[in-house]
């Protein structure tokens, strides 16, 4: 008995130094695309090592695309404006916890908070506006108007009307505009096809943020590409799912407030997200974090780290005003020589304090990040069927290189479309 326990602590011991060695063994010649990226290479590769052995080998194959592709999604912020909005959900925007006016599913979210602009052959322009859902035996699940013309109805059963988004408009997404169908608009709304010129519908509820439904969505695209056994699509997707994952443990993700514009504490997101791991993860960060789990309900589970996250703003921000209005003024910002650069940024015993004052909670939230990328994956995997893996070890991948390239030539060029992340 003694012989097999000593036989599995050596083991146990030779597995960490393992991932310690591959877990440091990542190049440090940094470029401008790849300074303040740190936290998500982090977690992505980290996550890799909650795998269970039928999975472990593919992905440590991969270790170091999962690793580097970790920050893809921000980079693609710089190439389109339907990017930013993926990466988080201002959910107090829409009330308190809860947050009961929030529908969990998305296309219902977007019927909630969207608008049908009938524009007529006379350039006039009525509208309809989503009032309310009621759901119950009661109801029946119908949704409630407010309208600018007595001819446009009060009220339509959410089936009918939810069906006509999924055909009509979810195709549309994104695209600048979304033009409904004059003949089924009017037919479903009860008014004359032959009266209309155009007929649009507003979004009035992404800008906000779509970042639990994106999951959900992405979640979905990584078992299809299980189920095909598509390995770059399997890599692509397993690398940008794990940045998403790793934005929804952010709670300045969740909030309008997101950089603290609103209450004098410009900056906190780039302190909260970026300085403190670069400062104190490599020391202190434990990143052993057990085995992924399955997910049996993803939407539940995406809306729980949402919430989870969001149930820390209060802190993250109480703690930071507190200390910027005790601690000497002078000693609060350094300046740093970063990749030829000076730049100014919060200094480190300054960091170190806001750290300490927090308790733990960003490697907490790094930690839960971590184990919550490699559920996902696992998650995935499961859901397709537990595809043999080490047959894809010997399909032949090569990367996108000209997509790759446009990606990091609109990086540099340095002009983010949408929200501005925060750390910029």
């Amino acid at each position: 008995m003694m012989n097999m326990l000593s036989a599995r602590k050596i083991l146990l011991v030779l597995g960490a130094c393992l991932m310690v060695l591959l877990l440091f063994n990542s190049s440090t010649d940094h470029t401008k695309d790849e300074w303040g990226f740190f936290g998500h290479r982090r977690i992505n590769r980290m996550a890799v090592f909650t795998l269970p052995q039928e999975m472990m080998p593919f992905y440590r194959h991969y270790l170091e695309y999962i690793t580097d592709h970790a920050v893809d999604p921000d980079k693609r912020r710089y190439a389109t404006k339907h990017e930013a909005v993926r990466h988080y959900i201002d959910i107090d925007h829409w009330g308190t916890f809860p947050f009961p006016e929030v529908p969990r599913e998305f296309t219902e979210a977007l019927i909630r908070y969207g608008e049908i602009q009938l524009i007529s052959n006379e350039e006039d322009t009525i509208q309809m506006t989503a009032n309310s859902i009621l759901k119950g035996e009661n109801y029946q699940d119908t949704v409630l108007f407010s309208v600018s013309h007595p001819d446009l109805p009060l009220f339509l059963p959410m089936k009918e009307y939810k069906e006509f988004w999924r055909s009509f408009i979810m195709p549309q997404y994104y695209e600048d505009e979304w033009i409904a169908p004059i003949d089924m608009t009017s037919k479903m709304l009860g008014l004359d096809a032959n009266k209309w010129k155009k007929i649009l519908v507003i979004d009035h509820f992404s800008e906000y943020g779509i970042v639990p439904y994106h999951l959900v969505k992405t979640q979905r695209k990584l078992q299809k590409a299980f189920e095909h056994k598509d390995v770059k699509s399997i890599l692509r997707i397993s690398a940008e799912i794990g940045h998403y994952v790793g934005d929804a443990h952010v709670p300045l993700h969740t909030t309008e407030n997101y950089n603290g514009a609103m209450t004098n504490q410009v900056g906190i997101h780039a302190f909260w997200e970026s300085r403190l791991p670069e400062l104190f993860a490599d020391e202190t960060y434990d990143y052993f974090v057990g085995r992924a789990d399955y997910i049996p309900k993803k939407r539940d589970y995406f809306w729980k780290v949402v919430f989870d996250s969001h149930a820390l703003l209060d802190s993250v921000m109480a703690i930071e005003k507190h200390l910027s209005l005790t601690y000497p003024s002078d000693q609060q910002y350094c300046f740093e020589e970063r990749l030829e650069r000076t730049v100014r940024t919060q200094c480190e015993a300054y960091a170190t304090t806001y750290h300490e004052a927090m308790d733990g909670m960003v490697e907490t939230r790094m930690r839960d990040a971590i184990h919550s990328i490699g559920s996902v994956w696992f998650t995935a995997w499961v859901d397709a069927g537990q595809p043999d893996l080490t047959k894809m070890l010997e399909a032949e991948f090569t990367q996108d290189t000209k997509t790759q390239k446009e990606l990091n030539d609109a990086y540099q060029k340095g002009e983010a479309k949408g929200r501005a992340h925060g750390n910029e």
